[in-house]
């Protein structure tokens, strides 16, 4: 296939269509896809993730985020991390009654994805989409991840600015909280603080964060936020839009290199079919001799 030198002018200057095509392109490996990223223009957008627990209101939150940044003149886009259908392998939750609102707005663009499996909770593809986004031209790209395992970590590695979100009833998860994500957080949202305890899990949590401002003493914000209601919203997104994002920090470096690395990663392993692996080890380990790691070396070998 050829990529059309059009495309990247054609979504920079709103067209949708050829966006979304653009991410199929990319969601697909077609052909030639590695043309239009080379070709992508640098951006200035902002690419916010925002991560937490299923049932936390990610959804309500973006959605509520999404109306002060329209309100703010800017232009939007969201990707969506969902669960993978077992039975059509796209995204479960595709259609996102939360953010109907905004769907035929002509400053708002939303996407669905799976995971695809992913054990981090994003799509295997997320780097390149969402570089790919950062050039249509949008002040904002917001990521929404589908919440489980390592997805907090994988996000920060993508994320200019990195969204946790608590609610009140997560007394057990500020216990079991992994220092990782306090140092990923850029800020934390505790959201439904309508609910019983909001106050004493608030105070919790500003307690855990104390030795990370030794370490660090830029503290970290804590907003306080009801999505479903708006309640919140101003003062989160003010917080959004005044963080002092560093792109030469050394922590930021650490995480740039963790894409560059990832790409690298998936282009070593581009031609290692997992489905005939699978076959040939189903084989191979019923020999009295089977050596994992000298079964490994043959595909490490195949893919240098």
């Amino acid at each position: 296939m050829n990529v059309k030198k059009n495309y990247i002018n054609q979504f920079n200057s709103g067209d949708f269509k050829t966006l979304a095509r653009s991410i199929s392109l990319i969601e697909n490996e077609v052909d030639g896809y590695e043309k239009l990223l080379l070709s992508l223009n640098p951006s200035s957008a902002k690419i916010i993730g925002i991560t937490g627990a299923p049932g936390a209101g990610k959804s309500s939150l973006v959605d509520a985020l999404i109306g002060e940044m329209i309100n703010d003149k800017k232009r939007v886009g969201v990707l969506c991390v969902d669960p993978t259908s077992p039975f059509n392998k796209g995204a479960l939750l595709g259609d996102r009654i939360r953010m109907s609102e905004w769907y035929n707005h002509p400053d708002v663009f939303i996407r669905s994805l799976s995971t695809k499996g992913s054990l981090g909770g994003l799509h295997p593809k997320i780097i390149e989409i969402t570089d790919l986004m950062k050039s249509a031209n949008f002040d904002y790209v917001i990521i929404e991840t589908v919440g489980v395992g390592q997805s907090e970590v994988d996000i920060a590695a993508l994320a200019d600015i990195t969204i946790v979100m608590l609610v009140p009833e997560g007394g057990d998860v500020i216990q079991t909280m992994k220092s990782g994500l306090m140092e990923v957080a850029d800020i934390f949202v505790i959201n439904k603080n309508d609910r019983p305890g909001a106050e004493n899990f608030y105070n919790a949590l500003q307690q855990m964060l104390g030795p990370v401002y030794h370490k660090n003493p830029k503290q970290i914000p804590i907003v306080k936020t009801i999505a479903t209601s708006k309640e919140g919203i101003p003062e989160f997104y003010k917080k959004i839009k005044t963080w002092d994002h560093d792109i030469g920090s050394y922590h930021k470096i650490n995480l740039v290199a963790e894409k560059v690395w990832s790409l690298i990663q998936k282009q070593k392993m581009k031609d290692i079919d997992k489905e005939k692996m699978k076959q040939e080890l189903s084989k191979e380990i019923l020999n009295a001799g089977f050596n994992l790691y000298l079964f490994a070396k043959k595909y490490i070998k195949r893919s240098n």
